[in-house]
């Protein structure tokens, strides 16, 4: 059979968005307004966020808690199901993967399209949940589409984006983070040519204990960034799986991964041998990127509960929004929500606007300081919160859930994908280097 041919969305040249959402003061971001326009979103995008609200709606939210307390998210139903929506390829950014999942929806996606997912995705106030069904794909698929050979290609990314199969991202190790650089998990060549044989233990990797393809750095030359390469392993003997134990994203499988003498074909090698480092790095800005969206409405949903709450608390003889000392504590947080999501929508314009290339280069210093924007927003709002919520945020469960939660959650954007220390001398040092061209 051929290709299939996808439908094309007629937009409608009067198209005049409606306010969306509950309407709650600062509990969306401004589009989603009555009367408020923007330039970055068209009928498609108010199309597209009506779309995957309703999956977040029917098939998150009502169990949010319960994989929390459970500390597993039912993953493969959960992508099986969004695979059949048809949006599930847009978590790997651009270009949409068309010749694995054609698009269906009759326009292009776009990186605001994408926004618009992460940012309804993290309305589930779950770290965990949403690295459970995003987080290995997003950052474990893209190396795989963007750098591998076309029968790796074949093998690996249908089943991923059907759903089928589960796959992550294994940099990091023991004694490695940030620096990527000086990873130390080996893949020696069997004397025959025929195999990597890799031994070595990778850490805080997100699904790994229930993925089936790990993309794993691994050091093929010498010491130093030219001597990484990325390598598609299998999950088979030789290859143990541990949940680790850590302070929140509880249901996302953090996982220590250990590989001992694991055999693993030449074939599965992800592009150049010895040139991992820099497809790890094109990986990252997207990383980094998709951190900050779900950060800023992560600080959203601090902002929104604590409306509500304050808004029927009453202490005093009085609801706690009528204490002026809570509404500048929701001003202070409304003002910081909305500088930041401005920010994660400059970014995503500049995105849009240049090449893969061209971005790596010249957005790598801005994307590093959106994160910390908005890492550092996102504490912020979760204090402020929970001390609005008081003793309610202390308890996992009831009507404090959501802040208890995200207050637990705030190191786990803070530190992953480049620590806020890394990232400020990041920001600075590119920004400085591209000023000089």
């Amino acid at each position: 059979s051929g290709p299939t041919e996808t439908p094309v969305m007629v937009m409608d040249a009067n198209f005049e968005p409606e306010s969306f959402g509950d309407k709650t003061a600062f509990g969306d971001p401004y589009w989603y307004r009555e009367s408020f326009k923007s330039p970055y979103y068209n009928q498609s995008h108010h199309v597209f966020r009506a779309k995957v609200r309703e999956y977040v709606e029917k098939e998150i939210m009502p169990f949010c808690h319960e994989w929390d307390e459970k500390k597993a998210v039912p993953v493969r139903d959960l992508l099986q199901k969004a695979a059949a929506t048809g949006w599930l390829p847009a978590i790997l950014g651009q270009p949409w993967p068309q010749e694995y999942a054609p698009n269906t929806f009759g326009h292009d996606i776009d990186y605001f399209h994408e926004l618009i997912l992460h940012d309804e995705l993290s309305r589930c106030a779950s770290g965990g949940v949403l690295w459970g069904l995003a987080g290995g794909m997003g950052i474990g698929l893209p190396p795989v589409y963007k750098f591998a050979d076309k029968a790796l290609k074949d093998k690996v990314v249908p089943d991923v984006l059907a759903g089928k199969k589960i796959i992550c991202l294994a940099i990091t190790e023991p004694y490695a983070g940030s620096d990527v650089a000086n990873l130390r998990c080996t893949a020696e060549k069997t004397p025959c040519g025929q195999f990597y044989v890799v031994n070595g233990e990778k850490k805080w990797i997100t699904n790994g204990v229930f993925a089936d393809y790990f993309t794993v750095a691994v050091r093929t030359g010498g010491k130093g960034m030219n001597g990484v390469s990325l390598l598609l392993v299998e999950r088979s003997e030789g290859v143990e799986t541990k949940q680790m134990d850590c302070m929140g994203v509880w249901s996302s499988g953090t996982t220590y991964v250990t590989f001992t003498d694991v055999k693993v074909p030449v074939s599965n090698l992800i592009g150049q041998e010895n040139a991992g480092f820099q497809y790890i790095m094109l990986n990252f800005n997207h990383e980094r990127w998709c951190l900050a969206a779900q950060a800023s409405r992560f600080a959203r949903v601090c902002l929104e509960e604590s409306i509500k709450y304050a808004s029927k608390r009453r202490t005093f003889g009085k609801k706690l929004v009528d204490h002026q000392v809570i509404r500048w504590k929701i001003a202070e947080m409304a003002r910081q929500c909305e500088a930041c999501h401005a920010l994660v929508e400059q970014v995503t314009y500049q995105m849009n606007s240049m090449g893969p290339e061209e971005s790596m280069m010249r957005l790598g210093g801005d994307t590093a300081l959106l994160k910390v924007q908005a890492t550092k927003t996102f504490e912020y709002c979760a204090r402020e919160a929970a001390q609005i919520f008081g003793g309610a945020s202390y308890v996992r469960g009831g009507q404090g859930e959501k802040i208890e939660r995200l207050y637990r959650e705030v190191r786990a954007y803070a530190i992953p994908g480049g620590s806020e220390e890394i990232m400020l001398d990041l920001g600075v040092r590119q920004s400085m280097k591209m000023a000089k061209l």
